[in-house]
């Protein structure tokens, strides 16, 4: 089972866009520390609602899928960014892995 929510990647020109759009969609806490630590710590708990690290969340057993809109335009604009995406994401599934909980998080565009 899978939960899809959509980004436009268009409304990310830097890093402190990028974690407003997330923040805003995702329902990340008024604490949140608007770096990837702090990220990672947020979408690995997509999962557990219980966290309230976010206010959207994967569907029990499942993924939340995270349906990218205007990824290519984004790569080329802020590749940093887009890389540090990418590993971050395989992170926070590498973790859950790791304490032997199952991934929630897939990505999901064209590049």
């Amino acid at each position: 089972m899978s939960k899809i929510v959509r980004l436009d990647m268009e409304q990310i020109q830097d890093w402190p866009s990028f974690h407003d759009v997330f923040a805003r969609t995702l329902g990340f806490p008024d604490f949140y520390g608007r770096n990837m630590n702090a990220w990672i710590d947020c979408m690995t708990s997509l999962g557990d609602p219980d966290d309230r690290m976010t206010t959207v969340h994967a569907p029990p057993g499942g993924v939340l899928t995270l349906h990218l809109d205007h990824m290519g335009d984004f790569a080329e604009r802020c590749p940093g960014i887009y890389e540090t995406l990418v590993a971050c994401a395989g992170f926070v599934n590498h973790r859950l892995i790791e304490i032997g909980e199952a991934p929630v998080l897939a990505l999901s565009f064209w590049r």
